[in-house]
């Protein structure tokens, strides 16, 4: 049994706060573990703070669902899994020991099994969330399904808390593969995206596919049969496991360069045209971190040019981190914003300046 410091809800203290809030017309900034407060634009606002509410609250793993509350550490949460030989296969970054199950769903980010096995947004079955009406909504469940016109579970998954403050969230998870193994093979980026492309079109359980310092980096990982099979058509030395980890919390060396960090999101097939700085391929292509003190203008032209958008991981007063959005768009985001926050109590402008 947890000890009750350990499993808490504290959900009442927090519709407090957002009923004080909205008295006052005082902005909120949510916070969890701050592990990803760099992600994103600055927020200048009192502090509510989600680590209290936390704990799993319903886990059956014949189910194949975890529900946690949003305070909980998601290193918590990886272990309850863990001990029960599954996984939460979007592996999610954590950026710090400190990281919890809200911040991973409202931040949206993916690891190296993202192209293969799916995004965060794709395992989220349902959430409670309190609204900028202050009102401790729960949409969703633990199958998947729409509710009240919108899938606000998965509306909330990369929305920086700009839409409301997650309480708690359901998760489809999955057995870990019976066999994996990494490998790593010296090849140039072109012959690399070659390989990668014919190994999809033969279905080899590729997990993860990474080009860093002139060499090709792959995780494979199903049946032990599928697996030495894959072994035996790409050869290659053998690659500790620990790296797929060293590359989702950004500790590999590439990321030590003290020139702002870019993420590109690209069509997997976009061609290898030169980019201004040092790169890292990842996710077989479709995700190129950049490294880079390249104007602004530049780099997202460059994105845009090969059908794709760039984000900049690293805070800058000088630098946007989000690519801008068409018209069309944004206006659909302030009419969403407009009936789910009306009052802007919620990380007002962590995502755009208006938003």
């Amino acid at each position: 049994m947890r000890d009750e410091i350990d499993s808490m809800d504290d959900s009442a203290r927090l519709v407090a706060e957002v009923e004080q809030a909205l008295v006052e017309r005082s902005p909120l900034r949510i916070r969890g573990g701050d592990s990803k407060a760099f992600f994103g634009r600055p927020v200048s606002a009192t502090e509510i703070d989600t680590r209290t509410h936390r704990g799993i609250v319903n886990y059956d793993p014949t189910e194949l669902v975890i529900t946690a509350r949003a305070g909980t550490p998601i290193a918590e949460l990886n272990a309850v899994l863990d001990g029960a030989g599954q996984m939460l296969p979007c592996e999610p970054p954590a950026f710090g020991a400190d990281a919890t199950v809200g911040g991973a769903v409202a931040t949206g980010m993916s690891g190296p099994r993202r192209p293969w096995s799916g995004s965060v947004r794709d395992f989220v079955l349902g959430c409670r969330v309190i609204t900028g009406h202050a009102k401790h909504l729960r949409f969703g469940g633990e199958v998947m399904k729409n509710v009240a016109g919108y899938d606000m579970s998965r509306l909330l998954a990369g929305s920086l808390g700009c839409l409301g403050l997650i309480t708690e969230v359901s998760l489809k998870v999955l057995p870990k593969p019976r066999q994996h193994r990494s490998l790593t093979l010296d090849l140039s980026a072109s012959e690399a995206l070659r390989e990668l492309s014919t190994w999809r079109k033969a279905a080899l359980p590729l997990s993860g596919a990474c080009y860093v310092d002139g060499r090709l980096h792959v995780r494979l990982e199903g049946g032990a049969g599928s697996v030495q099979s894959a072994i035996d058509r790409i050869g290659g030395a053998d690659l500790d496991i620990g790296f797929w980890e060293s590359l989702r919390e950004h500790r590999l060396s590439f990321f030590d360069d003290p020139r702002p960090l870019w993420r590109l999101s690209l069509p997997n097939s976009s061609p290898l045209d030169p980019l201004p700085g040092a790169v890292l391929i990842d996710w077989a292509g479709a995700q190129r971190w950049l490294k880079s003190d390249a104007p602004v203008e530049t780099i997202r032209q460059l994105a845009h040019a090969a059908g794709g958008h760039a984000t900049c991981f690293t805070p800058s007063s000088n630098i946007e981190p989000f690519h801008p959005l068409e018209a069309s768009l944004m206006r659909f985001h302030r009419l969403l914003k407009q009936q789910l926050d009306p009052h802007q109590v919620f990380n007002p402008g962590r995502m755009y300046a208006d938003f």
